[in-house]
């Protein structure tokens, strides 16, 4: 007898066999023994996880002679004959390869026959998204009005792909990914049915592989076991099958690009493709390592959510230690969208190396999160001594001198005027700012108003990475037109850092202050 694969060897025969759908199977029951079963259901949710198989099994339950609550016996003719694929009254229906209108057409004229036994007959069309949009208007009326003995069956993996008015006419379930516990669970049962012994470690790496599918899950299984027959199934074996890296070289990885080395950084990741290594599942699998150091960093309570085992947790929670949340978050979306990219890129190590270059070089970057952290780097280098654009020799030069006291700054005086716009936006300015952007927004909050020479309104930060956001052509043209719909006039925006060394009130004229405490001004003279 040829070899069957595990996921058609071990698929679901009855509703109490299935694993993760719970709140679908208790349903589909309670319609079958209360008698209100529909004439059209919708099965959504990605692969591998039960559509087509609680579909069968529904199909099998409407029509079985002795149902015991809700559920197929599994012995009657029809049970039996649905289960070999003989039945006449369950029609499969590929929609990939049969989507259009004739083949719906040729549907419409069987539905006309009922069925020659048994009580009703099922059609099950899987991928229905695949349909045309003519096959689509042509299924419409008969998925409307069926006969009495007839149900549809729906399963897609893109809802979204499907017409509204299909949708309206069907009851519509969403299957849910299946959890790593629930995965782990039945994967330990059917390596003991199998004669396997396999790790609970090596199981669990297996269930998080899966991503939420149970028939990837076996196959994967099945694999391991086909590769190291007759032997024990270890966590490091299923990872030299999967072409997976083990969370000690990640770690590895972690702190070479932590201290910068692009270099060992880049030999590791040779090591890893000389090993054979899939790259897919090292970026899929480095991410999910650094969530971990995110989770961790976050809340001392994570345990119990982290998918690790706990002899690698201490090292984790050290690791955890050595960098900033913004810098992990950094990482995680870098390699989220190389996760995206690398599935049809051709060059998949070219692609991991630079965005190794990446996370050893932020300078490379232009967005916030690395400017963030090329701040946090210089900052760290000025508090060794170091002073850009000088060498070390003539620091330690300067610092040896010593310095004169600095004499406070003369406050400075409020112009005779101010103009009417500028006082019209001072006197707004928390109503302006509600209807900035979010960052821009948190930005401005904490900003002072002044006004410069030439009579602009100026506003001075503190802080060197808000003054850098919020002093782009974009921002600035943002605040002005939301000033501009507040105010009604158009006011000259000048946006400064508060360099001085003194406290903003020792510096600058406080219009916010003056303006908002009614101290009468005088209007500018024309």
């Amino acid at each position: 007898m040829s070899y069957t694969a595990l996921y058609r060897k071990f698929r679901p025969r009855e509703f109490e066999d299935v694993r993760g759908q719970e709140h679908i199977v208790t349903t589909l029951k309670n319609q079958i023994q209360a008698g209100r079963i529909g004439h059209a259901y919708l099965f959504c949710g990605t692969r591998g996880t039960g559509k087509t198989t609680i579909a069968k099994i529904f199909a099998k339950a409407v029509n079985c002679e002795n149902p015991a609550g809700g559920s197929p016996c599994g012995q009657c003719a029809s049970c039996k004959a649905i289960a070999a694929g003989n039945s006449m009254n369950v029609i499969e229906i590929d929609a990939a390869s049969n989507n259009g209108v004739d083949n719906i057409r040729e549907i419409r004229e069987e539905v006309a026959y009922s069925p020659a036994e048994g009580k009703y007959k099922v059609y099950i069309i899987d991928e229905v998204h695949m349909l045309s949009i003519g096959a689509f208007n042509a299924l419409l009326k008969t998925l409307e009005e069926p006969p009495s003995y007839v149900i549809f069956i729906l399963a897609t993996t893109e809802a979204h792909k499907i017409p509204i008015t299909i949708l309206s006419r069907c009851q519509r379930y969403d299957f849910r990914r299946i959890t790593i516990e629930a995965i782990s669970e039945r994967l330990t049962e059917l390596t003991k049915i199998e004669q396997v012994e396999a790790e609970p470690k090596a199981i669990r790496y297996l269930a998080r592989a899966a991503d939420g599918s149970m028939r990837d899950a076996l196959s994967l299984l099945d694999q391991c076991i086909a590769f190291y027959l007759g032997e024990k199934l270890t966590y490091d074996r299923v990872l030299e099958v999967l072409g997976a890296v083990d969370t000690e070289l990640f770690s590895k990885m972690l702190r070479k690009i932590l201290a910068k080395d692009v270099t060992g950084a880049i030999s590791l990741l040779e090591e890893l493709m000389i090993q054979g290594r899939e790259p897919g599942q090292l970026v899929v699998d480095f991410t999910w390592y650094l969530r971990n150091l995110l989770l961790l960093q976050s809340s001392d309570n994570m345990e119990d959510v982290l998918d690790i085992s706990s002899e690698n947790l201490l090292l984790l929670k050290e690791e955890a230690q050595m960098a900033e949340g913004e810098q992990f978050m950094r990482y995680i979306r870098i390699f989220s969208e190389l996760s995206n990219q690398i599935r049809y890129a051709a060059q998949k190590r070219v692609m991991i190396e630079i965005a190794l270059i990446k996370l050893c070089r932020p300078q490379m970057e232009r967005d916030f999160s690395s400017l963030i952290q090329r701040i946090a780097q210089l900052e760290e280098k000025m508090e060794q001594g170091f002073v850009p654009g000088i060498t070390e020799e003539t620091a330690a030069q300067i610092r040896s001198k010593e310095r004169p006291a600095e004499e406070p700054q003369p406050k400075k005086q409020l112009p005779k005027a101010v103009p009417e716009d500028v006082q019209q936006a001072v006197k707004n300015w928390r109503s302006i700012i509600e209807d900035l952007s979010g960052v821009l927004k948190s930005y401005l909050k904490s900003a002072r108003l002044s006004l410069t020479g030439g009579s602009q309104l100026l506003i001075v930060l503190e802080d060197e990475v808000a003054e850098a956001f919020v002093n782009s052509q974009a921002h600035i043209q943002e605040l002005k037109e939301a000033i501009a719909d507040k105010t009604g006039k158009e006011v000259e925006i000048k946006v400064q850092l508060n360099e001085t060394g003194q406290p903003f009130e020792s510096s600058y004229v406080d219009l916010g202050k003056i303006i908002n405490m009614e101290i009468t001004i005088e209007d500018e003279e024309e």
